[in-house]
């Protein structure tokens, strides 16, 4: 409840949480909501279309058959394909997430607590991963896999799998901080074992950490899927894709720009929410900004009462002397 309460209170971090919830609903009612005008991504518009393939009419062909106007050369509904591109990539982008927020606090947990070998061998090859042209092995790796192997299930596994290292640094280095405190020495004064103090100890108190970076990592997800569908490696046509529109919308700027700009305007926004909901919460969780902001409510609070003279059971304002008013 404290939480949901600061988030109300932040403006930028509610504002926020309101636009990935947009996001999130539409995707999953997709079906429905571009039901409403009576299309869907998958259906060819031809006669939208003029003798050059491009859209007739104002914005793209916008109208109140097809709200964001139609894609050129198909005349598919451009509504219709954001609203569905925006399932495949928040559903890539939440995935890919929890694989790589699963592996990274597990590697992490682990190489922070037991240190030694196992924790330099851990270290090196995070910083070799973190250093390594990871989009170019995506590249590569989407290009070897056979055609028929799903490429949405491949972009989560293979996104997911690049995405733990920096996971695994962050939660190591609150496990190097905790495992020195009081409650874990005495644990293992008492003869707990290494599973219990990292899963009933540890765990717990780097657990606000692990969300508010899942939270942050989750519009980096989408952005790189978006990334493999505009270079061309990702879900392939008919599939709605953000990244793959947008790489068609390129060529077409010049005289359809409505083209680039609902898909790409989709992409900052959802990146803009996810972010601006995690600093909020990053916030909300961190106990040092709450004492802080108690800390000044406490000094605004005693400044307003020293502010009020109580005279015979009535307040009243301090006043000025005439010689100060004058």
């Amino acid at each position: 409840m404290n939480v949901w309460n600061h988030l109300r209170r932040d403006r930028w971090a509610f504002t926020g949480v309101v636009v990935v919830l947009v996001f999130v609903l539409a995707a999953i009612f997709a079906p429905v909501i571009t039901g409403i005008n009576g299309q869907n991504p998958y259906s060819y518009h031809l006669s939208a279309l003029d003798a050059n393939g491009s859209p007739k009419g104002f914005g793209g062909g916008i109208s109140w058959e097809h709200w964001f106007g139609v894609e050129p050369l198909t005349g598919r509904d451009l509504f219709s394909i954001v609203v569905y591109g925006g399932r495949l990539s928040i559903t890539v982008g939440v995935l890919a997430t929890l694989i790589a927020v699963s592996i990274g606090v597990l590697v992490g947990l682990t190489a922070g607590y037991l240190g030694g070998w196992y924790d330099r061998i851990v270290s090196r090859i995070v910083d070799v991963m973190l250093g390594f042209p990871s989009l170019i092995f995506m590249i590569s790796l989407t290009a070897i896999v056979a055609a028929s192997f799903p490429r949405p299930v491949l972009m989560v596994l293979i996104i997911g799998f690049f995405g733990w290292p920096a996971v695994a640094r962050v939660v190591r280095g609150q496990v190097l901080s905790l495992r020195q405190r009081t409650y874990v020495v005495a644990s293992q004064a008492m003869g707990a074992g290494s599973a219990h103090v990292l899963w009933r100890q540890l765990l717990p108190n780097v657990g606000s950490t692990i969300i508010v970076y899942a939270t942050i990592l989750i519009p980096t997800m989408i952005g790189t899927e978006a990334a493999l569908s505009f270079l061309g490696v990702g879900v392939p046509p008919p599939t709605p894709s953000w990244g793959r529109t947008i790489g068609n919308a390129v060529g077409w700027f010049s005289t359809d720009p409505a083209y680039l700009l609902f898909p790409g305007g989709a992409l900052v926004l959802i990146t803009l929410g996810f972010n601006a909901f995690g600093d909020g919460l990053r916030d909300a969780l961190d106990p040092r900004v709450n004492r802080r902001r108690s800390g000044r409510g406490r000094q605004d609070a005693a400044a307003r009462s020293a502010a009020t003279v109580t005279i015979a059971g009535e307040e009243h304002p301090p006043t000025q002397s005439p010689e100060v008013a004058g």
